[in-house]
């Protein structure tokens, strides 16, 4: 008697808990139901994966799709059209937006402005603010919520935090893993003239340069350790930052973006002018090997894109005048993948920042593995498949990336959302993305 699923995928190379190996894959109502060799089985929908590599879906948990009100740059709709195509399946937005997301109305109104909009799985971070930190418990257990977002340097809006009594009051608030981008403002304040007398982005590092950086890590984990809350550094970028993480490991959790693993100054700011402009900046190969060192190492537990788009016409600005960010939710697989082919990262190692290492830092529930009773997330990737990233390419409405011309071996073939093939060869399905679950909401 035969078993029937709704999607199966057949011989494909699956990667997961056992290993990487060969194996059918058997989903039904949205869930993986089995794994295998599941040759006497039917489905409705059946595909021929033989050849792929079946990745768990990639979850992206630092983007900004800039809606409401920045949507000439970007919206909920094709940013996760631009997710979808890269063969990632959940994302999770910032808060940064006009008006910032710092109240549970500001999240209800972005999670349904996604309904019937988003390709792939999403949930919302609420900013923090002097405003609002009584308010912070009761907000991140709410449905949608991805959890705190803190910005102790120069952000959008009121979403600065700088102060330590400030800083100290949000980590004594709520339990849920608090996500920090740090850069000290005093500092950034103090050494901006150095960005305005040099009028160049090769400039953007020196203004705001390790040291602003670490001050704003080090106050962190000092603060965190007193109040006793977990903490994730985002966008990690320097060499003295990684030293003091690595010994704080059961209270921080760290990310790292492609970008800064992946371009590296001075040559970046020659070739890309501002379009490598974003906070904190692309640093030196110093830096750069440092960061690869923490990757192998395991002090790294996430990757993120820091997907922030801006239109051509913002980053012809004269800098600083320049917006800071870079699209970069599209082409995060393609670079990792082609990271995996150079022989600097493991498929394992990608799997674990990519899906793993998210599902286990933000408590996501029901995601990150091909296991039986798991949502049906998976990003289906070609290895072998030698591709050049162009802007053509790009779904974000900014319609560009820093990586314009970039040869990479290794490419995402198809995106299965819950189930759903969201994307194959390039062609998207309709939207029919959900909000994401999480453990400690449930």
């Amino acid at each position: 008697m035969s078993t029937t699923f709704d999607l199966l995928l057949r011989g494909g190379i699956v990667v997961n808990q056992n290993g990487i190996g060969v194996a059918d894959l058997g989903i039904r109502a949205g869930k993986i139901a089995a794994i295998g060799d599941l040759a006497q089985a039917s489905a409705a929908e059946e595909m021929d994966a033989k050849g792929l590599h079946i990745l768990p879906g990639v979850i992206d948990s630092q983007v900004h799709f800039r809606e409401p009100g920045l949507e000439q740059k970007e919206d909920l709709a094709t940013g996760t059209a631009a997710a979808a195509m890269g063969g990632v399946t959940t994302i999770f937005e910032m808060p940064n937006t006009q008006p910032a997301t710092t109240s549970a109305a500001a999240l209800q109104d972005k999670l349904d402005r996604a309904a019937g909009r988003a390709y792939c799985d999403h949930a919302f971070y609420i900013g923090a603010t002097p405003a609002n930190i009584d308010e912070l418990a009761a907000l991140e257990r709410l449905p949608g919520c991805a959890g705190i977002k803190v910005f102790m340097g120069s952000s959008t809006g009121d979403l600065l935090v700088d102060d330590d009594e400030s800083l100290a009051r949000i980590l004594a608030t709520g339990n849920r893993r608090l996500i920090v981008h740090c850069e000290d403002e005093e500092r950034l304040r103090e050494r901006k003239a150095l960005a305005i007398e040099a009028a160049d982005p090769a400039a953007h590092p020196e203004w705001r340069d390790p040291l602003s950086a670490f001050r704003a890590t080090d106050r962190l984990l000092r603060l965190a350790r007193a109040a006793g809350r977990r903490v994730h550094v985002l966008h990690v970028s320097t060499a003295e930052e990684l030293q003091i993480l690595a010994a704080t490991k059961d209270i921080a959790t760290v990310e790292v973006t492609p970008q800064h693993l992946t371009l590296r100054a001075p040559g970046c700011y020659e070739i890309l002018g501002t379009r490598a402009q974003m906070n904190p900046p692309i640093r030196s190969g110093r830096h750069q090997e440092a960061l690869w060192m923490a990757l192998r190492a395991g002090v790294i537990d996430v990757i993120g894109s820091d997907h922030a788009p801006h239109t051509l016409e913002e980053k012809a600005r004269p800098y600083p005048e320049s917006p800071s960010g870079m699209p970069g939710v599209q082409t995060m697989l393609p670079l990792l993948l082609d990271h995996v082919s150079e022989g600097r990262l493991s498929l394992e190692r990608l799997v674990d920042l990519t899906s793993a290492g998210p599902a286990r830092v933000f408590g996501i529930a029901g995601k990150g593995r091909i296991a039986v009773g798991f949502d049906a997330d998976l990003s289906l990737v070609d290895l072998e498949a030698k591709r050049t990233i162009r802007d053509s390419w790009i779904m974000s409405r900014c319609g560009w990336t820093p990586f314009d011309g970039r040869s990479v071996t290794g490419w995402p073939i198809g995106t299965v959302v819950r189930g759903r093939m969201a994307m194959l060869e390039g062609e998207l399905a309709e939207p029919e993305g959900r909000p994401v679950r999480f453990l400690e909401t449930l």
